[in-house]
């Protein structure tokens, strides 16, 4: 037996061990982590959306501004020209001047329409301020309460998990990277989280798809690294299957 095979196996099993108990610790979370980060998504998401309404409101009320200025530069004009129509000396000017006391006037009906129009949208804009801040508070309260929820799944588990990221930093020190690639690789595509297996009952035990009896022998020895060739993983020992008193008493009859 290839003593280097074997103790690389070993490795592998033990890193193996150790994850699938740290899995085990994250599996009673369940979906806790996903719901808070979807969570803390969304309130950001608000926020951003609140942040940009306020710009809005900004952006309106200086327009209100503007127009507010534009209508007293234009009052300012209107006094100005019905100063000069009084000393007008004859009709052309006076009608020019005329003309331009109607164009501020009409200036002023544009900036009031459009300061009224302005207000009209700030109100809408704090309807959708009001109700995107409920939403926000709403999904403020669930983040709470979930994450108390998991702060106390968290405390429960937390020595056990710190133990046992301790292990595994040691645990894949023994490990060439070769080997620990294929191995995270296998783990990352497998739904249980299992890259190191036995063949159980003639079976891969990450599959269950049937290992050939050649190929058993060959695991059994530990000559070379072994992967299932329909998912991958890595087989690292054959597990005799234990036969009962039954079966045994079963075969005797049988044979008889």
């Amino acid at each position: 037996m290839d003593n280097s095979v074997e103790k690389k196996l070993s490795s592998l099993l033990k890193l193996q061990q150790i994850d699938s108990k740290l899995d085990e610790i994250i599996k009673v979370r369940g979906a806790l982590p996903e719901e808070v980060g979807d969570l803390e998504d969304e309130i950001a998401g608000y926020e951003t959306r609140l942040g940009k309404f306020d710009q809005d409101l900004k952006d309106l009320e200086g327009d209100i501004e503007k127009n507010k200025t534009a209508i007293k530069e234009a009052e300012k004009l209107i006094q100005k020209y019905n100063d000069q129509q009084m000393k007008v000396r004859n009709n052309r000017e006076y009608d020019a001047i005329s003309k331009e006391i109607e164009l501020q006037t009409l200036e002023i009906q544009i900036s009031e329409k459009r300061t009224k129009e302005s207000y009209t949208k700030i109100e809408a804009k704090k309807e959708e301020i009001d109700a995107t801040q409920q939403l926000a508070d709403e999904r403020n309260k669930d983040l709470d309460s979930k994450k108390q929820e998991l702060d106390q799944l968290v405390s429960e588990s937390e020595g056990e998990e710190q133990k046992l990221i301790s292990m595994r930093e040691k645990a894949v020190k023994d490990v060439d990277d070769r080997l620990l690639n294929s191995y995270n690789k296998v783990r990352d595509n497998a739904r249980n989280g299992l890259a190191v297996v036995a063949v159980k009952r003639g079976a891969c035990g990450g599959c269950f798809n049937i290992v050939p009896p050649q190929r058993q022998a060959d695991i059994r020895e530990k000559k070379k690294i072994i992967v299932c060739e329909h998912c991958g993983r890595i087989l690292a020992d054959v597990e005799m299957e234990v036969v009962s008193e039954d079966k045994k008493a079963k075969r005797s009859r049988k044979a008889k």
